[in-house]
């Protein structure tokens, strides 16, 4: 199989998965089911449309315009289909494509390795085990982070259980 920008893809990933995470003779993906990570976008997809505006997509991702076009000039993006008068129309591809970008944006994967990252999934199939190992090394960086959130978390929880402990002590005098 090639995963290449111009395939179907929710939330990164490839039509060939359906939205319950296997794949045509895959029960599963290569770390257990493959799940759908996408919210509710602020703005739904209008049924049955398949070409947007610059605006629309702003509205729908809330990404403003100028990070759309720096997105598609620094590469992030692949090219986007232009009117005969010159204005970008994107497809439920690349709202999809940016629907994973601003997960791994949301992650904190630096901007170079995202960009990386889509060269790599226009390069095709060669390129998995490269794809495969960029993403497992941000995934342990998320996780490192997730716990000293946590820890931070559980510093917090502690202060305001003191701070909740002394009001409840002065309430009863």
């Amino acid at each position: 199989m090639t995963v290449t920008h111009s395939e179907t893809v929710v939330s990164g990933v490839p039509a060939t998965e359906d939205r319950q995470g296997t794949a045509p003779g895959r029960p599963d993906g290569p770390g257990g089911p493959v799940r759908d990570c996408s919210a509710p976008a602020a703005h739904p997809r209008p049924a049955g449309r398949d070409q947007y505006t610059i605006s629309e997509v702003a509205g729908h991702t809330g990404l403003s315009a100028h990070t759309l076009r720096w997105y598609e000039r620094i590469g992030l993006m692949p090219h986007v289909d232009r009117t005969h008068t010159g204005q970008r129309r994107f497809t439920n591809r690349d709202l999809d494509w940016l629907s994973l970008v601003t997960k791994l944006r949301l992650t904190g994967m630096p901007v170079a390795d995202m960009v990386r990252y889509a060269e790599m999934v226009r390069a095709g199939e060669s390129t998995f085990a490269a794809r495969e190992q960029l993403l497992t090394a941000h995934r342990e960086d998320v996780r490192q982070r997730i716990a000293e959130l946590q820890s931070t978390l559980d510093v917090l929880d502690y202060k305001i259980d003191i701070y909740a402990d002394a009001r409840r002590a002065s309430e009863r005098f």
